[in-house]
């Protein structure tokens, strides 16, 4: 088989978390390139099984071909996480025994000049994992205004200089020069310094990907639904890289495991909440030395893991 175009993060971390059951059934709402799906699959016995879903048809196909060596029951579907009921209704599934969201994107799509993911290939501004439908990046930078823009770019880039990267942006877009990604990477370099652009170009295409992709609500809706999904004892694990996501994930956790959401100020308890979830990792499960070494995306991932009870 050819080399694997992207390398898991916190492999064995995720693994340890959701495996609970080898004769039970993973959904796996971002298979991508099937790093984590593999490893999982080779755990199971004949009787157990794995979804995978992926907005990506191209990752699905490298991961149908990945898979089929184990001789093991899965099945692959384009499509958003966010919409798995759904998904598990047709396959007359109603719980599952482990949930893996890997929020990450992968080096390969990053890498792919032709999706205009990175400001270092010259592409048009598609930036969609799922390049037949939604927005595009081009159609968003064109369309909204200076104050959406900016708003997008401080709150999923975090990015000190949002205004200024917004007004040159819907700038350069009235001129007719926002279509490709070297567009929007010049309207950046004139409104950070040159010591900072770099960074400066990260966040601000992030923070458009996330957008383009409604990626933080995806994150929102599939959380939500694990809890009805879940089989008590089974496991859902999150693997982030955003600090915005990551605090979605950590407060969505905590809440459904306190036993009660009353305000700080009532002295008796009068919500009488039940917890449904467990959470297994106090603090977020991070790459060691070594694995930051060999893969340096992992520098910035964080995983937490919780337990349906």
């Amino acid at each position: 088989m050819d080399t694997h175009p992207h390398i898991p993060v916190l492999l064995e971390e995720t693994i340890s978390h959701i495996l609970t059951d080898p004769d039970g059934i993973y959904l796996d709402g971002t298979v991508g390139f099937g790093g984590h799906a593999e490893a999982l699959l080779k755990k199971l016995t004949k009787q157990g099984r794995l979804i995978g879903i992926d907005l990506d048809s191209y990752a699905l196909e490298y991961t149908e071909k990945r898979l089929s060596t184990l001789q093991k029951s899965y099945s692959l579907h384009n499509g958003n996480f966010r919409n798995y009921p759904l998904l598990l209704q047709t396959l007359d599934i109603n719980k599952l025994t482990g949930i893996i969201i890997d929020l990450g994107s992968s080096s390969s799509q990053l890498n792919l000049g032709h999706r205009g993911f990175s400001f270092q290939i010259d592409a048009p501004l598609d930036m969609r994992f799922n390049h037949n439908s939604g927005m595009t990046a081009a159609e968003f930078l064109n369309s909204f205004n200076e104050q959406e823009i900016s708003d997008v770019i401080k709150t999923y880039g975090e990015e000190r200089h949002y205004r200024k990267i917004a007004r040159a942006i819907v700038r350069a877009a009235k001129a007719g020069w926002m279509n490709t990604t070297f567009d929007l990477k010049s309207a950046v370099s004139k409104s950070v310094h040159p010591r900072f652009l770099t960074k400066s170009l990260a966040r601000v295409f992030q923070a458009i990907r996330i957008k383009v992709n409604d990626e933080l609500e995806s994150l929102k809706v599939a959380l939500v639904n694990s809890l009805s999904f879940l089989e008590v004892g089974g496991r859902i694990t999150i693997i982030s890289f955003h600090s915005i996501e990551d605090r979605i994930v950590k407060q969505f956790f905590n809440e459904n495991a306190s036993d009660c959401i009353c305000p700080p100020d009532y002295p008796i308890c009068q919500c009488n909440t039940i917890p449904l979830l467990k959470v297994l990792t106090r603090k977020s499960v991070t790459a060691n030395q070594k694995e930051v070494d060999d893969n340096r995306r992992s520098r910035s991932a964080k995983l937490r893991a919780a337990e349906r009870i």
